[in-house]
């Protein structure tokens, strides 16, 4: 598979991708007011000006100046208490200063990742070259880089802006093809997991199936908010996401999420074996497989370290799922490659 794959990302690789450079540079510009205007903003609310990337003169606005409590956050490895992003979310509705900063670092990221660089970066047809790794990842997923064009947010304004700037040559068309729900669809297959296939099978709305299911309530009574919970604890489930994890990414207490997840497991008792075996074939055998057979070794599932464990067992109950997505992807990308002959 890998080998007859090769040659295809080599055309890829060879032909790269349009982009519109004026585009670009009226994008450019809009941004660069904008972060202009943000930074305006974060100095209102601090008093004062300083350096807002610097993670010091930060820390002191934050928890000197303005007072808010660094109570919930994580320290650094020096005990400093951590102004990284994830961190600067959970306390975000504490002051409307937060919410600024994490704004102005999404929108000074993009600029300086995509907006700014990718046009200069094109060559004379202002076609894009990037290098496909097809063994980057573990899972066997294709990774990117110089520049990596895998992880141009998809979501908010301005993800979206700068993915507008992707074009197709004159008489040809960009299209898109995906996957519906692959990983999940690969989840209950593997687990074998009776009522997750069965709402595969009749097409319906697999988040909105769980949150009915999880709730005890019928599909018509499941709010957006219930759905919301739902395909973050499916999704969660895929990566061996616990309570604590879990209620983070849907905002609800930890006792809530807990609950959530035992009901789950009640409900789909197949996708809870799956897990579990997935560890113990793992601590056996030191190595876990995808359907097709890419293995992944992962020694640290007997570690004394409780952390390094935990994320052996994540990797345990992740790999044969993502790992076998991957090759799926991989068989679909030869198979096209040969019927328009590349």
């Amino acid at each position: 598979l890998e080998q007859k794959l090769t040659s295809i990302l080599r055309v890829m690789e060879q032909n790269g991708i349009k982009i519109d450079k004026p585009y670009f540079e009226k994008l450019g510009s809009e941004m660069a007011k904008e972060i202009k205007q943000t930074e305006e903003k974060v100095y209102k609310r601090a008093n004062k000006e300083f350096n807002i990337s610097s993670t010091q003169q930060l820390s002191v606005v934050l928890f000197e100046d303005l007072g808010i409590s660094p109570r919930r956050l994580k320290k650094t490895p020096k005990g400093v208490i951590s102004t990284a992003s994830p961190e600067l979310e959970k306390i975000q509705h504490e002051h409307p200063i937060v919410k600024s900063i994490l704004i102005y670092r999404e929108l000074k990221k993009l600029y300086t990742t995509y907006v700014k660089p990718l046009p200069t970066m094109a060559d004379e047809n202002d076609r894009l070259h990037t290098h496909f790794d097809q063994l980057g990842a573990a899972t066997g997923r294709i990774s990117s880089s110089d520049p990596n064009l895998q992880n141009i947010p998809n979501q908010g304004e301005w993800g979206k802006r700068i993915r507008k700037g992707f074009i197709a040559e004159k008489g040809f068309q960009l299209v898109s093809f995906d996957y519906s729900q692959i990983e999940l669809r690969i989840a209950s297959h593997m687990s074998g997991d009776k009522k997750m296939k069965e709402f595969f099978d009749a097409g319906a709305d697999i988040h909105q199936m769980t949150a009915a299911e999880v709730f005890s309530i019928d599909k018509s009574e499941v709010t957006d908010q219930m759905r919301f919970r739902a395909k973050a604890l499916n999704f969660g489930v895929l990566y061996g996401m616990g309570a604590r994890g879990f209620a983070l990414s849907a905002g609800i207490p930890i006792g809530e999420a807990e609950d959530f997840i035992e009901n789950y497991f009640v409900r789909f008792p197949q996708i809870h074996e799956y897990m579990e075996n997935m560890k113990e074939f793992a601590r056996e055998h030191g190595y876990v497989e995808t359907m097709f057979g890419r293995k992944r070794y992962i020694p640290e599932i007997g570690s004394t370290t409780p952390q390094l464990r935990a994320a052996a067992e994540r990797m345990a109950i992740n790999h044969p799922i993502q790992g076998s997505a991957a090759d799926i992807m991989k068989m679909a990308m030869v198979s096209v490659g040969e019927k328009i002959g590349v």
